[in-house]
């Protein structure tokens, strides 16, 4: 479950209620959960606890997918799925590995972008995106003279900016599915200590004593 209450369609406000209809039908998306993609959908139920910012997220989306945009829908995918598998969340990826063959990428550069650097899928301007992206969610946006130098010779300045903000809008989505737990991101943390078995826990100190007794 997320770590945020949900909103149910009866206490929701207008924006959400839209949504509501448009992605979940007449249904309650608590009550009833699920979307067409798959996924439960508590993204939208979890957003729509402060409408505002529900709104703002949907301008962002309603930005990338404007056909006023300069940079091509695919690098663009290539970027913001590259961005959720590198922030580590399986909802960002999954969602945007479907929206890269909605664009027309091949499966086989679908299937590399998590060993991008060691595949010979992409073309040299399709890896320089997706180095950028690395050096963006991976490194903080610290990215070298080199690689922007590469990026500058096929883009422009304009594209270069849409590129850079829809992907660190992604990164800061990817990063907010891990830590809310929305949809896919619903996961138990993997990093713990595993319990050592006893007879083998036992057969440890039996060895230490042994050892400190001769």
């Amino acid at each position: 479950m997320p770590r945020l209450r949900q909103v149910a369609r009866p206490d929701a406000d207008p924006i959400a209620r839209q949504m509501y209809d448009l992605i979940f039908g007449d249904r309650d998306p608590v009550a009833t959960p699920g979307t067409a993609t798959g996924t439960p959908g508590n993204w939208w139920t979890v957003f729509a606890l402060v409408p505002q910012c529900l709104k703002h997220a949907l301008q962002g989306f309603q930005f990338y997918r404007d056909p006023q945009r300069k940079i091509d829908p695919q690098l663009r995918e290539l970027a913001q799925t590259r961005a959720g598998y590198a922030r580590g969340s399986q909802f960002v990826f999954s969602q945007h590995s479907k929206s890269c063959r909605s664009v027309g990428l091949s499966e086989d550069k679908i299937a590399a972008l998590p060993h991008w650097s060691s595949s010979a899928v992409y073309s040299d301007l399709e890896r320089s995106v997706l180095a950028y992206t690395d050096a963006l969610v991976l490194e903080g946006g610290r990215v070298p003279d080199g690689l922007f130098t590469e990026l500058k010779k096929a883009l422009s300045d304009e594209a270069i900016l849409e590129l850079t903000y829809i992907t660190t809008l992604y990164d800061m989505h990817a990063t907010i599915a891990r830590a809310l737990r929305l949809e896919y991101d619903d996961v138990d943390e993997r990093i713990t200590e595993i319990n050592a078995p006893t007879e083998a826990a036992n057969r440890d100190v039996m060895a230490m004593i042994d050892k400190e007794t001769h």
